[in-house]
């Protein structure tokens, strides 16, 4: 762990949940000195992630390998499939990433190169997440169904 880290860690706007993402991601990359962390641990949580999405959607043909197998994790992705509306799910869903990221800060570092990894994937789902909306959905609404409409 190296100063700069735990400086940069320490100097980013704090992020939350379901509250509009605090940076750009390119300000993100910019003061992570370029370049933005990546974590071989994250990628296989993220597999292990997916093939649980893949499975509560009915498609395991569809899941990859994975090194680690968190039933935790599998049942929370699971769990989200017990909500019918659609929006609240994927916010269910998101939620269950947002805290996931949360094993890549290691207890005893909190502000080494995990919790700056923790920090990219949440910012990454508070950027996605804040291009939600209703208006933006509907207009998207709108554009994909204009051909289908008739004009009497």
């Amino acid at each position: 762990m190296s100063l700069s880290t735990d400086y940069i860690v320490a100097s980013l706007p704090q992020l939350a949940f379901g509250q509009p993402a605090p940076m750009a991601w390119d300000a993100f990359v910019a003061a992570c000195g370029g370049a933005a962390p990546a974590s071989a641990k994250w990628a296989d949580l993220e597999t292990q992630l997916r093939n649980a999405l893949a499975e509560a959607r009915g498609g395991a043909k569809w899941k990859r390998p994975a090194a680690g197998c968190s039933l935790y994790w599998r049942g929370r992705v699971l769990a989200c499939f017990q909500e019918s509306d659609v929006a609240r799910r994927d916010a269910m869903i998101d939620k269950v990433w947002w805290d996931a990221a949360g094993e890549l800060t290691d207890l005893a570092s909190p502000l080494g190169k995990g919790a700056l990894e923790t920090y990219a994937v949440r910012l990454r789902i508070a950027l996605r997440r804040s291009l939600i909306s209703k208006d933006a959905g509907g207009a998207a609404f709108d554009r994909l169904t204009a051909a289908t409409k008739k004009t009497f």
